[in-house]
């Protein structure tokens, strides 16, 4: 069945976009301009901006020289966010911001493929679907594996390689009855249905493609536990392609910082990742030395211990304070860091109640953590001559 005007009433506004959903520009007549919180809400006989519903954003554009920055519509009404006033009676050019309807339209079509998969291979509902600036999520009422995951995305690509035609239809109460379609809602009056020939018939309000080759390439980005089920977050057309276009930069930079090939990062990344945990070892080696000859240079007599290093394991610090608070009569610290961007300290002592000295150090130099009397830690910011003072004088 042809696509038709849906407007029940007589004062709604004509939808173009039912009509046509590659439609750019129109003339339509200004017939209502209402003030609102933003600006004006400017209402047209006919429009082919699509209001915000079914998961979809409302259109932007412009009507003559006056910038459309949004559309929703309520009670058939469609109504044009702008921030300047049109005058009742005024005939005006409408012109979509049609770029990016296109892509609001690829990510919309691509994810009424997944959804229609999802659900034919494994009845999960699609539960959720919200169309972002970026990328798009969908919900499912389903765990599904990594291995589903994939299989439903080549499946997907497969339905955009064959360049089916998208239909629209508007089944009368009686063939309704007799129809499988996906619906999150019970819905009164004409329902209007998207379907994807062997792969989704689905209840929809939003314009979708002509066919599913002009969606491009659907990608999955990637697909999480969420509430019981799955977060699926898919880019689609030109989405995918900025994203394509990203990581291949990212890959490049890697490949000139790494001195590899393209295809061979991954194998530098981890040999990198084994070099690093050498040298991190070799260094852990020559800290612990360090601090074991620091430690043998406490003598009984000593008060306090107060250390400041730019970098140290934590495990050898944690170490050293163990047995230099057994060496020393106050309080044995280490603090790890630079004046520039702060400390993170470690105290630890026999005599001295560190509950509630680390609260005084806290609130001094404006740091946080806390312990118990005989051990400490936490960060905080300071000079660290400052801070060796108070720490000696105890």
């Amino acid at each position: 069945m042809e696509e038709k005007q849906l407007a029940a009433r007589a004062d709604a506004t004509e939808k173009l976009y039912y009509q046509d959903s590659h439609m750019r520009d129109f003339t339509a007549t200004v017939i209502g301009c209402e003030t609102s919180k933003k600006g004006y809400r400017i209402i047209l006989d006919r429009t082919a901006f699509f209001p915000e519903g079914g998961g979809q954003f409302g259109d932007i554009g412009w009507l003559n020289d006056v910038e459309v920055v949004d559309t929703h519509e309520k009670d058939g009404i469609i109504y044009h966010d702008t921030k300047e006033a049109l005058a009742e009676g005024t005939a005006v050019q409408g012109r979509l911001n049609f770029e990016e309807r296109f892509v609001r339209m690829q990510q919309h079509t691509g994810e009424h493929i997944l959804s229609g998969i999802v659900y034919g291979l494994y009845g999960y509902d699609n539960v959720g679907f919200h169309l972002g600036a970026d990328v798009t999520t969908l919900d499912f009422g389903g765990e599904l594996t990594a291995e589903q995951v994939k299989d439903a995305e080549i499946r997907a690509n497969h339905a955009v390689f064959a360049d089916l035609p998208i239909e629209v239809l508007y089944p009368s109460k009686e063939e309704l009855k007799h129809m499988e379609y996906r619906s999150k809602l019970e819905i009164e009056g004409q329902v209007r249905i998207v379907s994807i020939p062997g792969y989704d018939t689905c209840a929809c309000c939003a314009p979708h493609m002509n066919t599913t080759g002009e969606i491009g390439l659907i990608k999955i980005l990637s697909c999480e536990r969420h509430r019981g089920g799955s977060r699926m977050t898919i880019v689609c057309g030109m989405r995918a392609l900025a994203d394509y276009r990203q990581k291949e930069q990212s890959v490049s930079e890697v490949s000139v910082a790494l001195s590899a090939k393209p295809d061979k990062i991954g194998e530098a990344v981890l040999h990198l990742k084994e070099q690093q945990a050498k040298t991190r070892e070799q260094l852990n080696r020559i800290q612990a030395l360090y601090l074991e000859r620091r430690l043998a240079q406490i003598s009984p007599e000593d008060r306090s211990v107060c250390i400041f290093e730019k970098e140290m394991d934590s495990i050898a610090a944690r170490n050293f304070v163990n047995d230099a608070m057994e060496r020393c009569k106050g309080v044995c610290g280490i603090f790890i860091g630079t004046d520039e961007t702060g400390y993170h300290y470690i105290l630890g002592s026999k005599s001295v109640d560190l509950q509630v000295f680390s609260k005084e150090l806290n609130a001094r130099f404006g740091g946080k953590g806390g312990g118990k009397p005989g051990m400490a830690q936490g960060s905080l910011n300071g000079n660290a001559e400052e801070i060796q003072n108070i720490i000696m004088e105890l």
